[in-house]
């Protein structure tokens, strides 16, 4: 091989590298509500089946004017096992336009743990998550595969994290709840979720 071509070919390699890097990013996306924006960043490669479900939401617009409408504190809830979350999706949503339940992929699978800022389907028995999500406030480790906050022990399927608005999440997940289910006596509009450039 001569000079030239060995150039050629190391050049043509650092642009494939570089093409595939770009393209392995993980997608951003964009949750716009009444109280202000909360950014997203969506692991699609450590948990492709509920992150790619995720987005299939946000691609066919499901999520707008879906709500923010459960806030989980260590105030407001009788489980002896507290956790702190905020919750959203269609479950209030006067059109609940679904897609079907999706396989449980459990954080020992994804290694994404329950940490603080950390997305997560929401579900009953594994297998069901659909449409609800949450976000962790501070660190949920009994969230996590083998945790004792749901008794099957398998845990919640995390598959992405807020990198922006965090205050936003907060402030939401302080307002005033009522019942058993801590609903927000008010809910927050999700006005829409966009993709991001980067």
């Amino acid at each position: 091989m001569t000079n030239i071509r060995r150039k050629v070919f190391v050049v043509q390699f650092c642009l494939l590298f570089l093409f595939s890097c770009s393209h392995q990013q993980n997608p951003k996306v964009l949750i716009s509500t009444d109280l202000g924006d909360i950014v997203i960043e969506l692991y699609n490669q450590k948990a492709p089946v509920t992150a790619n479900h995720f987005l299939q939401y946000v691609k066919e617009g499901r999520f707008d004017s879906a709500f923010f409408y459960r806030a989980v504190r260590p105030d407001n809830q009788a489980n002896p096992v507290k956790i702190e979350v905020l919750q959203g999706g269609l479950e209030v949503s006067v059109n609940k336009d679904t897609l079907n339940p999706i396989p449980h992929e459990n954080t020992l699978q994804t290694g994404i743990r329950h940490e603080n800022g950390v997305i997560s389907m929401a579900r009953s028995a594994p297998g069901t998550a659909n449409s609800e999500f949450f976000i962790c406030i501070g660190d949920q480790p009994s969230l996590d595969f083998g945790g004792n906050r749901n008794p099957d022990g398998q845990g919640f399927a995390a598959f992405g994290k807020v990198i922006r608005g965090m205050e936003v999440v907060k402030s939401i997940q302080k307002l005033p709840t009522s019942g058993e289910w801590q609903f927000l006596k008010k809910p927050v509009l999700i006005k829409n979720v966009v993709f991001l450039a980067d």
